[in-house]
């Protein structure tokens, strides 16, 4: 075996890498990875919301309106040929009903997007061109005072209208097509988060495993074989060489290790050379020798015991900084997973839902308060309610909100016993919640920021959590046709939290609509 300098030894040393810069380029990697899809993530989000917007605000109200102005024409074209086909002005009475609904269906139409220079604007010219013609035509037979007219009239108002219904047709066909690839664009695009969401899965996975094996690959096996080489030469193997391999940390303990060996070899060599010079004149001397030997060597078995120690404690692990080391890593990954959920959990508020029904809030208050009872006892806490209304809504999402607000009030509590009150009242059309406690208080200037994802006004530290609690409540809220907004004005020493619910809230499918091409 080649035997290293101590100069080698250091030189090796400096040329690999320390710990430290091997768990940076792991975290670097890692967050290259994961901004890399949260980026795409975002980019398909916004693809997603672009694609809902065009079918919920401009296709699917085109096509309603599409439909109205064919109901509305049909109308019309029934009237003018009842009175062509009987002469009796009563059954006129549908055309002028059909013009005025034909006006409220181009203004829907115009307002979803029907503009001139887009296909929705030339399909609405084309028909409105097309029934102008017939219109005129059947304005001059129908005016007050017109001849009478004959079956050949009647062939021509049908001739004219016939050109209508082809251009009803294409306006009808040209929405349908764009519906379809609406709502195509919104499937791929969901399943394109889908396939994120297991991107996101797999990088963790490998991140694991990555942490596994380099772990045992850089740390594990230097550390046992630095072990295997410490033993040996306490079992008076003494001119064995010690070299250890790895990271800079266990280069350099082997370098010092080696460093003990050799002096312990240098001494005992002059201990040796001491002993047989002065064996013959003195017996004294030899047993010195020996105890010499003995003391000088026990050094080193406690070096050897250390390190015994050290590979049956930290076998698999590290040492007391590589430990920290690899906790921040593992603990930084088992944080980031929490967030998708809470933002799946956060996006699907909406997307998977349960039914709406009428609920009484008062048990839902009831559920929330058994949900956070055992912290609320550690604290002390007093929660109490009023009277509170039945409220339509989704009973589990509208109990999270309750739970939300009372787990806030719970841990952002002062010195004194935490005394939360829930109470609601009825404002016009909606009903007003409010949840006031004694807390540490929240600044007027932080009123919109807290409701914000990821916002937190205090270190986690101090207060543990991820940020997300108040912006889960805006977004359920939201979801059900309210709002929610810290009270700026409650009295001092008082920390309240308002939020609103329709007292006859719109249709679900409104809701549903909004929210059903949400990520899942």
């Amino acid at each position: 075996m080649t035997v290293e300098t101590r100069l080698q030894q250091r030189r090796r040393a400096a040329t690999t890498w320390p710990i430290r810069r091997w768990m940076t380029l792991l975290a670097t990697i890692t967050a290259a990875l994961l901004a890399g899809v949260i980026v795409a993530g975002v980019v398909a989000l916004e693809n997603l919301e672009t694609a809902r917007v065009r079918l919920v605000d401009e296709i699917d109200p085109g096509l309603i309106g599409a439909q109205t102005l064919t109901s509305a024409l049909l109308n019309q074209e029934t009237g003018v040929r009842g009175y062509l086909l009987t002469g009796d002005r009563r059954f006129l009475a549908p055309y002028p009903q059909g013009l005025a609904e034909q006006a409220r269906a181009v203004a829907q139409l115009r307002d979803a997007g029907a503009r001139p220079g887009t296909v929705p604007g030339d399909d609405l010219d084309a028909v409105l061109a097309r029934a102008g013609e017939w219109q005129r035509v059947a304005d001059t037979w129908t005016a007050p005072g017109a001849p009478p007219v004959g079956a050949a009239q009647v062939e021509q108002s049908k001739a004219y209208f016939d050109g209508v219904r082809e251009v009803l047709d294409i306006q009808r066909a040209h929405y349908n097509d764009a519906r379809v690839d609406a709502r195509d664009g919104l499937e791929t695009t969901s399943g394109f988060l889908q396939s994120m969401l297991a991107v996101v899965a797999g990088l963790l996975i490998v991140l694991f495993a990555a942490l596994y094996l380099g772990f045992r690959r850089a740390i594990a096996r230097p550390v046992q074989k630095l072990a295997a080489e410490v033993r040996a030469v306490t079992e008076d193997d003494l001119h064995r060489e010690v070299r250890a391999g790895g990271p800079r940390e266990l280069v350099q303990l082997g370098a010092d290790v080696e460093d003990m060996r050799r002096r312990i070899v240098a001494e005992l060599a002059e201990l040796k050379h001491a002993r047989d010079e002065l064996r013959r004149s003195n017996s004294d001397l030899e047993q010195f020798a020996y105890v010499a030997s003995h003391d000088l060597q026990e050094p080193l078995r406690k070096v050897a015991s250390f390190c015994q120690l050290l590979q049956r404690r930290y076998q698999g692990q590290l040492d007391e900084r590589g430990d920290q080391y690899i906790e921040f890593a593992v603990d930084g990954a088992r944080r980031m997973q929490a967030l998708i959920n809470d933002l799946l959990a956060f996006s699907r508020v909406g997307r998977k839902t349960g039914e709406t029904a009428e609920v009484d809030s008062a048990k839902l208050v009831g559920q929330a308060m058994r949900n956070v009872e055992s912290v609320a006892e550690e604290a002390g806490a007093t929660i109490t309610h009023g009277e509170l209304p039945v409220v339509h809504g989704e009973a589990t999402l509208l109990t999270g909100v309750f739970q939300n607000l009372l787990s806030n009030a719970l841990k952002f509590r002062g010195e004194e016993p935490p005394e939360i009150r829930i109470e609601a009242e009825r404002d016009g059309d909606d009903w007003v919640f409010s949840v006031t406690d004694n807390g540490i208080g929240i600044e007027a200037e932080y009123a919109d920021r807290i409701f914000a994802i990821f916002q937190r006004l205090h270190p986690k530290s101090a207060y543990p959590g991820t940020g997300i609690g108040l912006a889960m409540c805006r977004k359920i809220v939201e979801y059900h046709g309210g709002r929610i907004w810290l009270d700026t004005e409650a009295p001092a020493g008082r920390t309240r939290f308002r939020f609103t619910l329709p007292v006859n809230p719109r249709t679900s499918a409104e809701n549903t609509e909004n929210t059903e091409s949400e990520p899942s």
